[in-house]
């Protein structure tokens, strides 16, 4: 009976000692949070984020996930960001996740601008104001109207419609205001290019009107070359269509395809 016992024993604590010695590295792996981590990673940081690789916290939080807080802690001294013009609406931001997305490579930027996803927070935002009354009114108004059966606008959602364009595009403007404040005429958000614009008839003679001729014609280079191949030599550099056509610049009346430079 004695030996049985023993026997026992001796066994119990070779089998401890052997799954001791085979989960030690597992202990080992879990002390060390960079490398557990590491195994969950659902992919690489972007070049921005990378010295964050071994720091999931940095973003994280257990069970809740992302939280804007975070983003804001490094973020929020951001000047070139917050006060230009085109980006300064990110002071109010309540929510970054829906732009800007990691873990896509290195050489990715971790930016993804959807209008979409920026009028639901903005809406969602003017709704939860709890203390003021016109802001919830307006999120109501814009829910409302943003729930019609058809877009304003050809270009662009029913829900981007509920954003001013200007507000951020301000500076971009290439019109100088001439076709007022309603860019979702003409312009869709994916691009600016409007491939189905046409130009005004092409007996028309105004086209400084939208067009700034380039520094070279203010030169002697427009009267010496420009209008001399052109075949106009008294135009005057505001009359345009003396030597351009509608289909190119570089189309020039009378001489073709020219290429100046």
């Amino acid at each position: 009976m004695k030996q049985y016992v023993w026997t026992i024993l001796t066994l119990g604590a070779m089998f401890v000692a052997a799954a001791a010695w085979w989960l030690a590295p597992v202990g080992a792996i879990f002390k060390q949070p960079a490398t557990w981590q590491g195994m969950a990673e659902p992919g690489a940081l972007s070049i921005s984020h990378a010295h964050l690789k071994n720091n999931c916290a940095a973003c994280h939080t257990s069970v809740t996930g992302i939280e804007t807080t975070k983003c804001i802690v490094c973020h929020a001294n951001n000047e070139s960001l917050l006060q230009r013009q085109p980006t300064a609406f990110h002071s109010s931001i309540s929510s970054c996740t829906e732009c800007h997305l990691e873990h896509q490579g290195i050489e990715h930027r971790p930016t993804n601008m959807s209008h979409e996803a920026l009028a639901r927070i903005g809406l969602q935002q003017l709704n939860e104001d709890a203390t003021d009354t016109e802001n919830r009114a307006l999120a109501t108004h814009l829910a409302t109207w943003a729930g019609g059966s058809a877009p304003p606008h050809p270009h662009i959602s029913i829900v981007e419609s509920t954003l001013n364009c200007v507000t951020c595009h301000g500076n971009d403007d290439h019109h100088f205001k001439l076709f007022g404040q309603d860019c979702a005429q003409c312009h869709a958000t994916e691009f600016w290019t409007i491939p189905e614009f046409r130009h005004p008839s092409a007996t028309s003679m105004d086209c400084a009107q939208c067009h700034q001729a380039p520094p070279s014609h203010y030169m002697m280079h427009f009267k010496m070359i420009s209008a001399r191949v052109a075949g106009k030599p008294h135009a005057r550099v505001d009359q345009c269509f003396q030597c351009h056509q509608t289909t190119s610049w570089n189309d020039i009346l009378g001489a073709g395809w020219y290429k100046h430079h």
